[in-house]
């Protein structure tokens, strides 16, 4: 079954232009999740909306939408006023401009969706797009309207498609001075930074994200398996103890390097070789 597309519209480079679908490209409907229920009957509960202070419910039609501009106090904004400001959807990505990818911060990121052609005529099209950004090796920036809210994209080549990622707007990211300006400048001996980058050494590794298991979702599908099954639920394990607080750190560093074993990794490269051999002089 082809996969449902997200939106359709255009892409557009100049007086290039060719019909395209957005595919959201991560989903976390695979995860398991809960209904809220009533313990005594085993019923799923339905969600009522409730007055605030009156108790009472609200039928649907009195239901609006209000900004709290003091406490407690609400500015009412009625849908057709919310219509009139809608960003004017052209269902068309014009790419406004390139840049380099580093140039983005990756706290700007969002949410990733795949770019399809949607017919063959426009695949060529499709196509020169496509390779004209990878051949620049730079990312393309554009806009798009999803869910009545304008968001920009960057694009870049993927595989045979290409992947477009919405970006957080300026003020959405949070300055990270707030969160570090209490760290003081240390400088560290030359040996202690050596150390800690053997320990790198020995660690690294090329990412693969199916080395990675979500441990908390394996143990819910295992603890609803016995439940069906009418066994009884043991703990997994305990709890891991708290790391103990560092007294020495040349020593902790030492005994780190000493104490790491590493499985022999899949593929031996020059480089890793190389890392390896400074590792263990």
């Amino acid at each position: 079954m082809a996969p449902r597309a997200y939106w359709k519209g255009y892409l557009k480079l100049s007086l290039v232009s060719c019909p395209i679908a957005l595919y959201p490209a991560s989903s976390s409907s695979e995860r398991v999740s809960f209904n809220r229920i009533n313990k005594k009957t085993g019923n799923r509960l339905k969600q009522q909306n409730v007055d605030s202070e009156t108790g009472a419910p609200v039928d649907r039609e009195d239901m609006g939408h209000g900004y709290e501009f003091a406490k407690g106090q609400y500015l009412q904004v009625e849908d057709g006023e919310m219509e009139k400001i809608q960003i004017e959807s052209t269902h068309t990505i014009n790419i406004e401009s390139f840049v380099p990818r580093e140039e983005i911060d990756d706290r700007y990121l969002d949410s990733p969706y795949y770019i399809a052609p949607t017919d063959q005529v426009g695949q060529e099209a499709f196509a020169v797009i496509r390779d004209a950004i990878r051949e620049k090796k730079m990312v393309g920036l554009g806009r798009v309207v999803l869910t009545r809210r304008e968001h920009v994209v960057m694009l870049e080549a993927f595989d045979k498609g290409l992947l477009a990622t919405t970006l957080r707007y300026a003020y959405e990211v949070r300055d990270q001075s707030d969160y570090f300006e209490d760290i003081p400048d240390i400088k560290l001996a030359a040996e202690i930074r050596q150390l800690a980058s053997h320990i790198i050494d020995t660690k690294a590794d090329h990412f693969d994200p199916k080395k990675f298991v979500d441990h908390y979702e394996e143990a819910l599908v295992e603890l609803l398996r016995k439940k069906q099954a009418g066994s009884v639920v043991e703990p997994i394990r305990d709890a891991e103890p708290a790391p103990q607080r560092v007294i020495n750190l040349m020593d902790a560093l030492r005994a780190s390097l000493k104490g790491d074993t590493k499985k022999p990794a899949a593929a031996s490269t020059p480089s890793r070789r190389t890392a390896k051999k400074k590792a263990t002089r």
